[in-house]
């Protein structure tokens, strides 16, 4: 990891199209070489750290602490932009935008004043929840031991998407006393390793694989209780994924619009001499390109409810705070139906308007379908729909924490 707390910060920007600005010269080096770095297994470590160095982590921090102050609406903004760019890249930054937020929602003090410096120094927080194995539905084979010394943490995380380029790890923990935990990790220390072992057909590059912590230390400020999270992470978590699959939209969109208009060799039972003069290859796109719309609609949508439970987040368990947090979840998981349905289509219908040469894996245009899919498959949509239906119905509440393990 490179120091950042020395070098000299730009100025935040004020907007999305400030912050785009800003980007706009990594994200032109990322869309002409996103297919050649997925066949070649080219991790973005460097690219990581000129985002954080350019304030992607500090998006969301207040002005007056250094940051950009951005609404949910206008990080979306930023967010598909950055997938659509490189799809990989908004899924690193997931779990440091939940941990951000979990800070921004915390009481004032001074050790979340000194997390907000981190944040716009440029440092990096990864995610490392979930388990694989036998552990029970609700259990943690992770601990935390209470020391003379301080915490240790001890145990195995998997899925630990972005850890793999960042500064600290936010892992969940069983405490001493028992009780659910967040634990802060550095990642740059003794007994802490993060490996590059996710074997995923899609979001390749999202350092999604294995953490190990083996006696790793951790400071006192930085064990949390999992109740006191902020109560709209799931749906935040969920967002960020759906901006993911809306930046996939618009690429495939618009990689399908390039192709199309470099096409020189035509049917003979087609419509038009050049391929894009063709309307029925001109349907499709227009099919796709629909859906892209859509999409990014939908996060400006959901954005718009993160943006409502945040504003209430200092009122909690108010019947306006919790009325504001059930439509954040929804919000988050109608849009999740929908795309994670409609996305892995359009990207699929690309290939109905090139022909054979399409697949060739050169063009690299399968991984829009591959990383479409996989984030799809995140947070089983599926069980979202029976969620959403259930609230259509009945108004019962949705849960806004669930977890994964072996049954009872």
């Amino acid at each position: 990891m490179t120091d950042t707390t020395t070098a000299a910060r730009p100025s935040a920007p004020a907007s999305a199209a400030e912050a785009l600005e800003r980007l706009e010269p990594i994200l032109q080096r990322l869309r002409s070489s996103a297919s050649r770095r997925e066949r070649e297994h080219e991790l973005p470590t460097g690219v990581v750290r000129e985002l954080a160095d350019a304030g992607l982590g500090a998006l969301r921090v207040p002005r007056e602490n250094g940051g950009a102050g951005l609404t949910f609406v206008q990080l979306g903004e930023v967010l598909v932009e950055l997938a659509a760019a490189d799809s990989n890249l908004p899924q690193i930054f997931r779990g440091h935008f939940a941990f951000v937020e979990d800070r921004l929602t915390a009481p004032a003090s001074a050790e979340r004043d000194a997390w907000l410096e981190r944040f716009t120094a440029g440092e990096i927080v990864g995610n490392a929840w979930s388990e694989t194995g036998s552990v029970g539905l609700g259990d943690s084979g992770t601990h935390i031991r209470r020391t003379p010394d301080g915490p240790r943490v001890d145990g195995r995380k998997f899925y630990t998407t972005g850890s793999l380029y960042a500064d600290w790890i936010d892992a969940t923990a069983k405490d001493a006393d028992g009780t659910d935990a967040t634990v802060l990790l550095r990642v740059d220390q003794p007994g802490v390793s993060v490996r590059d072992d996710w074997d995923g057909f899609g979001q390749q590059l999202t350092g999604t694989g294995t953490a190990v912590f083996d006696d790793a230390a951790a400071s006192p400020a930085d064990v949390f209780r999992f109740s006191d999270r902020f109560r709209y992470q799931t749906a935040l978590y969920q967002w960020v994924l759906v901006s993911v699959l809306a930046g996939i939209a618009q690429a495939t969109e618009r990689e399908a619009g390039e192709a199309l208009r470099a096409r020189t060799r035509v049917y003979s039972h087609g419509l038009a001499p050049l391929a894009k003069d063709d309307g029925q290859l001109q349907a499709v796109i227009g099919e796709i390109s629909a859906v892209a719309f859509t999409a990014r609609a939908l996060v400006r949508s959901v954005g718009e409810a993160l943006d409502a439970a945040a504003a209430t987040a200092s009122r909690r368990g108010t019947a306006e705070d919790d009325e504001a947090n059930v439509r954040a979840e929804i919000a988050s998981a109608q849009a999740q139906i929908v795309l994670s349905q409609s996305v892995p289509l359009a990207a699929t219908r690309l290939f109905d308007t090139l022909g054979a040469s399409a697949v060739s894996r050169a063009a690299g245009l399968d991984r829009h379908w591959r990383n479409a899919r996989t984030v799809a498959s995140h947070n089983p949509w599926v069980y979202k729909a029976r969620i959403v239906g259930d609230w259509s119905v009945n108004g019962t509440v949705p849960p806004y924490i669930w977890q994964i393990g072996t049954a009872d």
